[in-house]
């Protein structure tokens, strides 16, 4: 098997080698040329009393050396250059990472370091080859921790324990395999770094623009806050493809910054760090070690001055994102989608690297179900990676129907259809036409459903949500109410926020028991209700999602959540007709016998859309028991048993 591996920078390193070799040489003949011992095999396992006379005679000055540090064109060269190492660091480096490229150095660093088994560079050995004095304070000075090569991470120095000119010296693995012209990165951060995507257009690209020209003018320190889960990222992503930079995605801990900001370092580029915890991550690169490094941190949290110190950020806030352009969608997948990608993508509010994952992750389930590229499957891939922390909060629902299951008068079914409408168009009405009411208000889209149970609002909702192809999120109210004062509104707090980064449709079924109205303060209770009504007054203001309240009485609903609303749609009980056509719509795929006269079940039994359905599961029991299909004797037991349910006298006719 050949090994295909480009040997030009090791050539180049070894060709610098040489020329420290040269100097070794010079320097062992240096010592040796009245060195009582040198001649002695057991030289430096012991001490004569001859050689400590000659140790305690004046030390000559060494002859004059050929300069490592000019005159050569290899990655050590090309790494002085990018962090503006100094000639004497260049040729320490050089040193100390002699024995890990060329054997033959352990054997010559052991003699001159008077000791076999020290084959590394120690302090005072590379000081001598530099033919720098070793008690010069600025000689010493090159090996402080605050110095290039250690604070740069470059040179470690081992072995504090003993005195200082006999410690060991050492290149980090990492950095010669970079000057070997290999950039894998470091071991330490496995886990820890994700490959940027570039993929899709920027939010804002006047603000991202504005970004790239600040990135290219030199390193930069920014604390991006984000609205919205990935616009930071998405911002970030754009300014450094716009100021051709590469960037490294950083998700681990704190504790591996030393070893980022070294691999940036190495390779030239960028540090983009998301995190919901960024104080710690913000104090680490603060400090001057990380001035020479660009540095973007995105986060939902907002920028805290105790987090840094010395150096502060620059505070951005990331525009908010609108739903991404069918442009975006179209330059990342193949071709002609062959369907409307405007109206298909229009609920999404996806950019960068989530929107080039969603168009692979549809890509893959055409790819799977052997069927060319569909809305289903770029609606899938959406709302996959919409997936949020909702669902502690609610349960999530997939919307299986459309608005063919609708059994409503026409005026309901318009204002549903123009429901969906606003949450389509809402970023182009009152983002460029500019007709949002100001205040810190919100895009959101709020819409009532008021009528008596079963007359289909869940359902309206759930149809609602299938036209945009979102998920369907139902609020608990068991894991909402708190007896405890502002418990409640913390965990509304986390629901909204936890909606606002989610591309879904968000229902507060029985909306009565969070929305009611507020009442005259008599005691300390009505005082803490009065102020959960007010809490959640603004939050519906700066609401940025798609919010459905239902309740079964509107008159419960305080008149200033009602202002607040889009929509309040009103849900009538179904007539006659309306009642016929649901009991029909309840048989489509039940097997029943024929001629089972609906009219009269319709005209006769007053029920709602839930009940109707009710009904009819049970008459499905029924007839399953049977192992037969459903007949009229089994609708008319399942329409009396949703009567007697409701605690209502059962027609006399059919009692």
């Amino acid at each position: 098997m050949t090994l295909d591996v480009s040997l030009e920078p090791a050539a180049a390193l070894l060709t610098r080698l040489s020329a420290l070799r040269d100097r070794v040489a010079a320097l062992v003949a240096h010592r040796s040329a009245d060195d009582p011992t040198a001649g002695d095999p057991l030289r430096g396992l012991y001490l004569s009393e001859e050689a400590v006379r000659h140790l305690l005679r004046p030390e000559p000055e060494p002859a004059e050396l050929p300069s490592l540090a000019d005159g050569f064109a290899d990655p050590l060269a090309a790494l002085a250059a990018r962090l503006r190492l100094a000639p004497l660091d260049t040729t320490l480096l050089l040193i100390a990472l002699a024995p890990d490229l060329d054997r033959t150095f352990e054997q010559l660093y052991g003699y001159l370091n008077d000791d076999v088994g020290r084959r590394r560079a120690t302090v005072g050995l590379a000081l001598d080859l530099c033919g720098a004095p070793a008690h010069l304070a600025a000689a010493r000075a090159r090996f402080h921790p605050t110095a290039p090569l250690t604070a740069l991470g470059l040179l470690t120095v081992e072995e504090p324990e003993r005195p200082f000119l006999s410690r060991s010296l050492r290149v980090p693995d990492r950095v010669l395999a970079h000057l070997l012209g290999d950039d894998t990165p470091d071991a330490a951060l496995t886990g820890h770094l994700r490959e940027l995507s570039y993929g899709g257009e920027p939010a804002d690209p006047e603000f991202v623009g504005r970004l790239a020209a600040r990135i290219a003018a030199g390193p930069l320190f920014a604390f991006l806050r984000e609205r919205q889960e990935g616009e930071g990222l998405g911002c970030a992503a754009a300014a450094l493809r716009l100021a051709g930079r590469a960037g490294l995605h950083c998700t681990g801990p704190e504790e591996r910054i030393p070893e980022l900001l070294r691999e940036a370092r190495l390779s030239g580029r960028a540090i983009l760090v998301d995190s919901g915890q960024p104080g710690a991550v913000l104090k680490a690169f603060s400090g001057d070690a990380a001035a020479d490094v660009t540095v973007l941190v995105t986060t939902a949290r907002p920028y805290d001055p105790q987090w840094c110190d010395p150096r502060d950020p620059l505070v951005l806030e990331v525009p908010s994102r609108r739903a991404a352009a069918p442009d975006a969608w179209a330059a990342v997948l193949p071709g002609d989608p062959g369907f409307d990608l405007a109206a298909t993508v229009a609920p999404y509010h996806l950019g960068g690297e989530r929107l080039t994952r969603a168009a692979r992750a549809a890509q893959d389930l055409a790819a799977f179900e052997g069927t060319p590229l569909t809305a289903a499957h770029l609606r899938l891939g959406a709302r996959q990676q919409s997936a949020s922390g909702l669902e502690q909060h609610a349960r999530r629902i997939r919307p299986a129907v459309d608005w063919r299951d609708l059994v409503l008068p026409e005026r309901p079914l318009t204002e549903l259809r123009e429901l969906a409408l606003r949450a389509r168009h809402r970023d182009r009405v009152l983002g460029d036409w500019r007709l949002s009411a100001g205040g810190g208000r919100g895009r959101g889209v709020l819409g009532l459903f008021a009528g008596e149970s079963g007359t289909g609002k869940t359902l309206s909702a759930e149809v609602v949500a299938a036209e945009l192809g979102l998920d369907l999120y139902v609020v608990q109210l068991s894991s909402v109410v708190d007896k405890y004062v502002g418990e409640t509104e913390k965990n509304l707090e986390r629901i909204f926020t936890e909606a606002d980064r989610t591309d879904a449709v968000l229902l507060f079924d029985e909306a009565d028991a969070v929305f009611g109205k507020r009442s005259e303060v008599k005691d300390a209770h009505d005082r803490y209700a009065n102020l959960e009504s007010a809490y959640l007054l603004q939050r519906l203001e700066a609401f940025d999602g798609i919010a459905l309240l239902t309740t079964n009485l509107r008159a419960n609903i305080d008149e200033a959540f009602t202002r607040r609303l889009d929509l309040v749609i009103d849900f009538p009980f179904p007539d006659e007709e309306q009642r016929l056509a649901l009991w029909r719509h309840g048989l489509v795929h039940v097997p029943s016998e024929n001629g089972i006269e609906l009219r009269t079940l319709a005209a006769e039994f007053e029920l709602a859309g839930g009940s109707i359905r009710s009904a009819v599961v049970t008459a499905a029991y029924l007839a399953a028991g049977r192992g037969e299909a459903v007949g009229a004797a089994d609708l008319l037991e399942g329409a009396r048993r949703e009567y007697r349910k409701a605690g209502r006298l059962v027609p006399g006719t059919w009692a």
